[in-house]
């Protein structure tokens, strides 16, 4: 097993999209690795190993999806705009399409190995570890120091995450 690859968790993307969990310590040339059932789905989407990372919206989190997502940002856009104006909330559509066009493109190979760039890391805060946690058309991807300070709003990912890194360090006491 590659060692990058220790505590990855159960991953499933269904035609809804994202869902489930993985884990991944900073390994080696720096590359943390995105899970296998993330990977696959998006490079087979996408027809190229990319993941592309940007901030999101509201959570102190990255959010990661394929490249196939962008074709149906207007309409992205346009939906927001809608649940804005029926919620009577301002609607920036500049600003908005500003923070969904503001991602990098990550190259991945076969095994899922990444280097997340300098302003990604930044946005994220990242450090040594990511955690990911699919969501429906994204992945949610976490420092999980930052995830752990959050309030109970976030109690289900907090336990997916701790679970998911027990299960990495058990992984790795037993090489």
């Amino acid at each position: 097993m590659d060692p990058e690859c220790v505590g990855l968790g159960e991953v499933t993307q269904a035609v809804a999209g994202f869902s489930g969990q993985g884990f991944s310590l900073r390994g080696e040339k720096d590359r943390f690795v995105l899970p296998p059932e993330m990977r696959n789905p998006i490079a087979e989407a996408s027809d190229e190993r990319v993941l592309c990372v940007g901030k999101h919206d509201s959570w102190p989190c990255l959010v990661g999806f394929g490249s196939d997502r962008i074709a149906r940002f207007d309409e992205i856009l346009a939906q927001q705009q809608e649940e804005a104006r029926q919620n009577g909330d301002k609607f920036d559509r500049a600003i908005r399409s500003g923070r969904l066009w503001s991602f990098k493109r990550h190259s991945f190979d076969a095994s899922g190995r990444f280097v997340l760039n300098p302003s990604s890391v930044k946005l994220g805060k990242i450090e040594d570890k990511l955690y990911f946690h699919g969501v429906g058309d994204v992945i949610t991807i976490w420092n999980p120091d930052i995830l752990m300070g959050l309030g109970d709003d976030f109690d289900f990912f907090k336990i997916y995450c701790e679970q998911e890194m027990a299960e990495a360090a058990a992984k790795g006491r037993g090489k």
